[in-house]
């Protein structure tokens, strides 16, 4: 088994309610998302035209891609609506105190 590796993305005080955050953890683009209570990390990139989430709105626990108007559940990274097929990565997230920390490693 191996253990993820949770790196700092953020603090929680610079997420500010239902406004996606653009990092990049390890050459991977992150949008990170404070919403409903929660703090999600999906992959910033969108499945179908290769554009950054983290420009679109966030509303129900969804990201919308700006372009095209595709929706991506932020637990699950899956679309909900076309012209998205394919769902896009989402990343563990733990919080300890201020700080935001994601793991963006894989399994093979």
């Amino acid at each position: 088994m191996s253990e993820e590796a949770f790196v700092k993305a953020a603090s929680l005080s610079e997420l500010e309610e239902d406004t996606p955050l653009r990092v990049e953890l390890g050459g991977v683009p992150v949008s990170l998302v404070k919403t409903e209570g929660e703090v999600f990390a999906i992959n910033d990139i969108c499945s179908h035209a290769n554009v950054s989430l983290s420009e679109g709105e966030v509303e129900d626990c969804t990201i919308e891609c700006w372009l095209h108007g595709s929706r991506f559940d932020l637990r699950t990274g899956k679309p909900s609506g076309l012209p998205a097929t394919r769902p896009v990565p989402v990343y563990p997230v733990k919080i300890e105190g201020d700080d935001v920390l994601v793991s963006v490693t894989q399994e093979s």
